[in-house]
């Protein structure tokens, strides 16, 4: 996969989250402002992180829909500040495809869209295209409904694929994210967590985004900032499952778990 004329093969990379949101469910408000972004950017930079991930709206149950207008003027400044600053790639988390584009023409080098290139009629996949950066499609749904949980993911996903094709998206420039908390029961999110070996016969690099959610919140019985451990957890099996990236808050400790990991493995 390349990123920013930069070459992801071979191990686990991290995807650092930053929120410059009010309301993120785990870190809402820490990093709004444009110097603590950068701040934090730094920090991620220096513990290990491989790719920012900027999102300017939550999408946390029961989030806040903003208007597009809001969430470029939220991400906009901040990407090009890091970009200015940092030589690393920058990923825009939105299902908006005006956000998308204005966030690529600050500098932003891939789309990470929750909803999969479905939210809309295909303008989000005619970015894309357009402006030839890879995207990562989440599984989605707007309603829960499942007829074989672990068969409809994948096909879910298989179609997600198909719209990203045929709007002249190359399957080089596709990941795909299962959607841990999206659309999913805490049941379902433990049994997809620990069974993506489902996702294997797409044949598209798998980013896994647990960190801090609600699953192992619930699993431990634990607050947001309390689920480290178990966010190392699910890093440890997506290494083993030779994900591509994890998408996590906790840049230090997951970058150690993915280098033990990697070395048990006889991978580094």
């Amino acid at each position: 996969m390349i990123i920013a004329n930069k070459d992801f093969k071979d191990h686990t990379y991290i995807m650092g989250i930053l929120n410059v949101t009010p309301d993120s469910f785990s870190d809402g408000g820490k990093f709004s402002d444009l110097d603590s972004a950068l701040k934090r950017t730094e920090e991620m930079i220096r513990q290990g992180a491989d790719v920012i991930d900027i999102g300017g709206e939550s999408t946390r149950p029961g989030y806040t829909h903003i208007s597009t207008d809001e969430e470029i003027q939220r991400v906009c400044p901040v990407i090009e500040k890091i970009k200015e600053n940092f030589d690393l790639p920058v990923s825009i988390d939105t299902y908006h495809h005006d956000t998308a584009q204005a966030a690529i023409k600050s500098g932003a080098d891939m789309i990470n869209d929750i909803w999969g290139l479905r939210y809309d009629s295909g303008e989000m996949a005619a970015t894309a295209a357009k402006y030839g950066v890879p995207v990562c499609l989440t599984h989605n749904k707007r309603e829960p409904v499942y007829t074989d949980f672990l068969k409809d993911v994948p096909t879910d996903l298989s179609e997600s694929i198909d719209i990203a094709v045929k709007a002249g998206i190359s399957r080089d420039k596709l990941m795909i994210d299962p959607g841990i908390g999206f659309a999913k029961s805490y049941e379902q999110n433990l049994i997809l967590t620990g069974n993506l070996q489902v996702l294997d016969k797409l044949q598209i690099p798998v980013v896994l985004g647990t960190s801090r959610k609600s699953m192992i919140g619930l699993a431990l019985d634990l607050p947001s900032d309390q689920r480290i451990e178990g966010t190392i957890v699910t890093t440890v099996i997506a290494v083993q499952r030779g994900c591509l990236f994890v998408r996590v808050h906790d840049i230090l400790q997951n970058k150690r778990a993915i280098t033990m990991t990697e070395k048990l493995m006889g991978k580094a």
